[in-house]
């Protein structure tokens, strides 16, 4: 239904917030609600409090969000002896300081801290319902916040935000439509994180040879870095006038990303190389935190500042770099760069890479890094695949509460 510049519309009524069904109502959320429990924190000095058999909420678990688990645990001693209260499953809990406009269910009996509020609904108020509810508005709700560095919000205004309201067994049949898309993102979740614990066992199978692809057999080299690598330097013929599209690399193995596209006369450090497709890039002062990759076709003869050393096989009969790509992301590799940095602090540490080429590697013949290398890209688009689904269920799920929320689509309610 799409409502445009109409005085009126059968079977809708116009509101404050527009126009919703004639049998939906606006109502405060503060006039919605039975009451709202807060919580707290045991003291950390005592021991007795911690460690117990009692979950304990805070704003970390809205965070790859568990319901039937919590990060912390309290004992019964430790809850008697603070603020903190235990909600029942199934209860509405959001943070009111961090986090803002999120909002979570517990399977399971949850103690809280005090940047969290348990809302308890009145019999004409699902839970469920409420619960969603959150999930759609919760970027207004996140706007409503103050403060400079943390946000929170005052539950004098959380209370005075509208909602439209449909009758109780409407509401029960959309939070029941939702939760069905919920259960599907929750077993697609589920299928990524099975899929990507996979793919790290695979890693550290193939990439120590410890489990070898059919067909292959032999004894792995061992070789220096030195060996395998050729460093290479492309200065740029510096203009002003030109624009230069500039590479950098993430930590944590996360790949190359384009940073940013300057003219000349913008750039500061007039020295920049030029990156070619094939290059592996290490950064001199973030190696040690994972930020090197494989510079591929997209950023093929975009810039690198003098930050990045680039090198190339020296003989690409012996070494894949696509191999090599994956092998950079290894606990071995990671700690052969950081036994190669110098520093008194591990954000400060300097990279020294004729101290790296002495570091060894054992590598299987060109022809089994192909094939590991294979494997584990196909293993990667797999769980790209699953992602972008996931991504495709979720905007489903948006434009379906949109409708729902709103009163412009209406379900069936039988009986």
């Amino acid at each position: 239904m799409v409502i445009k510049n109409k005085t009126s519309y059968e079977g809708y009524k116009k509101t404050k917030l527009g126009w919703i069904p004639e049998d939906w109502e606006v109502k405060q959320l503060k006039n919605l609600l039975k009451k709202i429990v807060g919580g707290g924190t045991p003291s950390k000095s005592q021991p007795t409090y911690w460690n117990g058999d009692i979950p304990w909420a805070t704003v970390k678990d809205f965070t790859n969000f568990n319901s039937k688990e919590t990060r912390d645990k309290i004992t019964n001693i430790g809850l008697e002896n603070s603020s903190s209260k235990l909600i029942e499953a199934g209860t509405v809990i959001i943070p009111t300081r961090m986090a803002l406009g999120k909002a979570v269910c517990f399977e399971i009996d949850v103690a809280i801290n005090q940047d969290l509020k348990a809302l308890y609904t009145k019999p004409n108020f699902n839970s469920n319902f409420l619960l969603h509810w959150f999930y759609f508005k919760s970027e207004f709700i996140e706007s409503l916040g103050n403060g400079s560095t943390v946000k929170g919000i005052s539950l004098t205004d959380l209370g005075l935000i509208k909602i439209k309201l449909p009758p109780l067994q409407e509401q029960k049949a959309i939070a029941s439509c939702l939760s069905t898309w919920d259960d599907a993102l929750v077993k697609l979740d589920q299928l990524i994180t099975a899929k990507q614990q996979l793919k790290k066992a695979l890693m550290q199978q193939l990439l120590s040879g410890k489990k070898r692809l059919p067909g292959f057999t032999g004894e792995w080299t061992i070789w220096t870095y030195r060996e395998l690598f050729k460093k290479v330097s492309r200065p740029v013929d510096w203009d002003d006038d030109d624009t230069y599209d500039l590479i950098s690399v993430r930590r944590r193995s996360g790949g190359l990303f384009h940073r940013d596209s300057l003219k000349g006369v913008e750039i500061l450090t007039k020295k920049l190389y030029t990156a070619r497709e094939g290059d592996f890039l290490m950064s001199k002062m973030q190696i040690l935190h994972g930020a090197s990759g494989l510079v591929t076709r997209e950023f093929d003869a975009m810039k690198i500042s003098g930050s990045y050393i680039a090198v190339i096989p020296r003989n690409e009969s012996i070494l894949s770099m696509n191999y090599m790509s994956w092998y950079s992301q290894t606990p071995k590799f990671y700690h052969q760069t950081y036994r190669s940095s110098y520093g008194v602090h591990i954000e400060k540490m300097t990279f020294n890479y004729k101290l790296f080429e002495k570091e060894e590697v054992s590598i299987p013949s060109i022809e089994e890094q192909t094939a590991i290398a294979q494997v584990l890209k196909d293993a990667d688009k797999e769980i790209e695949l699953l992602k972008t689904q996931r991504e495709q269920l979720q905007a489903q799920k948006k434009g379906l509460m949109q409708q729902l929320l709103t009163g412009k689509k209406r379900l069936r309610i039988d009986g």
